[in-house]
């Protein structure tokens, strides 16, 4: 539900831009869907689109061919670890708490090649540039993402993808198939209106269902809208699975759980298995990405020998990170996958943001959960600021408000093989107040397609 709202819109010269802003606002909330587009999830409207440079927009334009080729590597070096042509410990450390029967499917020859189809940075925005802390490939915001973009493009705004980028960009994923299921578990169910937005927008191919329905059809493409921890709650994965094994449906994103792992960043960062990143991805994206990822490490209790050092931290042991002074612990710990905190900041701890008592505990945690839910250590890049503005309905007046922002672009990979191509559908972003130190979605916070200004 919408708290707030405001688009730029060229309106009468004599009219003020409070009146102008009012309008707006007032043409925004009622453009909401009757459902709304999430179950009791409130946010404030921008006046208008967040701008970003067009360099930036550039970047963000071609940066979709750097991360489905990252995500094609990593499926490679799984795949290679498992039979022993890569070193067998990144295999080993992928499948750390899965259970066997969907480490089996992941290794199965149907699902071989496929990697997702939905690909979403998380990016924020820092003095030294931006900043990419997480790859999501089951993520939310699609709907709204293309509610805010139609929305905002039927107000006469330029935004990033237009005011159908994302719409097409979603069906396009699904080729020819008759007709696309969205299945969605009960534990994503706060997005359920906004998928079913997007359904009814995209016409009576596309249908919205729970873990309930079976009725799945020869043909059929599903959407899995779940994580993989998440199969024993969902009552109809098992069925899903099946068909997509037998190639009776096309199942998007497949059944793999590398990658819905934070420590894929870990592995990019490694240097034994540099010389595999330079081949699969060529210098140019290598180093792109190298530049944009922040260091990570794998939060192994494994005792090194006395003579050897964790890199860049400079520590021997893992006990020794709780020892770290505030101002030393600009560092996230967080859950890599797998697990019912692994998304929506529900794991993150930011070292400075903590008492050395709290810090420890984190660490602590961090280390037990090593053999069924890794966790990563991830240097934090703090977002600068930026201004946004916001229209408050209570106070009929623009407010100014100084935050901090998360973009979150989304591409969408259409076609097959060799031909595949990631196609960016628009920009979302989320700016928190100034004083929080997590970016993600909230009531007080400011969600506004993007545009270039």
């Amino acid at each position: 539900m919408l708290t707030g709202a405001g688009l730029d819109l060229r309106g009468d010269l004599n009219e003020s831009p409070a009146n102008s802003a009012s309008q707006a606002a007032l043409a925004i909330r009622e453009a909401l869907p009757p459902g709304g587009l999430f179950a009791d999830q409130h946010w404030r409207i921008a006046s208008r689109p967040f701008a970003i440079t067009p360099q930036l927009a550039k970047e963000f334009d071609s940066l979709g061919r750097v991360l489905l080729q990252f995500y094609r590597a990593v499926n490679l070096l799984y795949r290679q670890s498992a039979v022993g042509k890569q070193p067998a410990w990144v295999a080993d450390l992928l499948d750390r708490g899965k259970p066997p029967e969907l480490v089996a499917l992941q290794r199965h020859s149907v699902f071989k090649n496929e990697v997702p189809r939905v690909i979403r940075p998380d990016i924020l925005l820092t003095d030294a540039g931006f900043a990419i802390s997480e790859l999501d490939s089951v993520p939310g915001g699609i709907g709204l993402t293309a509610w805010l973009n139609q929305a905002y493009a039927r107000a006469n705004a330029v935004v990033l993808g237009g005011a159908r980028g994302m719409l097409e960009g979603f069906a396009g994923i699904f080729g020819d198939a008759p007709q696309v299921r969205i299945v969605v578990s009960e534990e994503a169910a706060t997005y359920r209106p906004e998928m079913d937005w997007l359904a009814a927008q995209l016409g009576s191919r596309f249908s919205v269902h729970d873990q309930a329905f079976t009725d799945f059809q020869s043909g059929d493409a599903v959407y899995r809208f779940f994580e993989l921890f998440d199969l024993p709650n969902v009552a109809n994965s098992g069925r899903i699975l099946e068909l997509a094994a037998a190639q009776q449906i096309r199942l998007t994103p497949p059944p793999k759980p590398i990658f819905e792992e934070k420590l894929l960043f870990a592995l990019l960062w490694n240097r034994n298995l540099r010389a595999f990143w330079r081949q699969q991805l060529g210098e140019a994206f290598l180093d792109r990405l190298l530049r944009h990822v922040p260091r990570t490490w794998v939060v192994d209790p494994a005792p090194l020998p006395p003579h050897a050092a964790i890199p860049e931290l400079n520590l021997t042991d893992w006990q020794q990170l709780k020892t770290l002074s505030q101002r030393e612990r600009e560092l996230i710990l967080k859950v890599s996958g797998f697990h019912e905190t692994a998304w929506g900041a529900r794991s993150v701890a930011l070292g400075s943001d903590l008492s050395q008592a709290d810090w420890s505990a984190a660490v602590d945690q961090a280390l037990r959960g090593f053999e069924s839910s890794p966790y990563v250590l991830q240097r934090y890049q703090k977002p600068h600021m930026v201004p946004a503005e916001y229209f408050d309905f209570d106070r009929a007046t623009l407010v100014s408000m100084p935050g901090r922002v998360r973009l979150c672009p989304y591409y969408f990979v259409v076609g097959d093989g060799d031909a595949a191509r990631p196609q960016l559908g628009g920009v979302l972003a989320t700016i928190c107040p100034a004083d929080k130190k997590i970016i993600h979605g909230m009531d007080d916070a400011v969600l506004a397609p993007c545009g270039i200004g």
